[in-house]
């Protein structure tokens, strides 16, 4: 079974994105914190990461993928954010992350991004 963590300090914005993974078939945790997701990935695996870039208080998303690396090195993640694309998702990107998806969600574009991700 793929399991998808979703990373996202918006209670609200974590709720469409599990929605939408779960009716596209997916098995979706959620967390309200990079620091969450890293502790969480301590003792389990995800097959991506759904991982807002901009969370606060905390630790942001750049640095939440550096941390979750270091335990699994080569972790597939797409980015997203409500921002416009920034010099930290690239970085993110140069690291591994996949695309960078630009809220607001929508049921295509999301899964056509964990598809090209989940296909490397």
């Amino acid at each position: 079974m793929i399991v998808y963590l979703i990373v996202d300090d918006v209670e609200e914005q974590k709720e469409i994105a599990s929605g939408m993974l779960k009716k596209l078939g997916y098995s979706v945790i959620s967390v309200s914190s990079g620091e969450e997701a890293v502790d969480y990935l301590k003792s389990n695996s995800s097959d991506l990461l759904v991982l807002d870039m901009i969370m606060g208080p905390g630790i942001d998303g750049l640095e939440t993928y550096k941390r979750i690396l270091k335990l699994h090195p080569g972790q597939k993640a797409i980015i997203v954010s409500g921002f416009s694309e920034t010099d930290r998702v690239k970085e993110a990107q140069k690291l591994g992350a996949g695309s960078y998806v630009k809220k607001p969600y929508l049921l295509e574009k999301i899964g056509l991004a964990v598809k090209k991700e989940l296909e490397k």
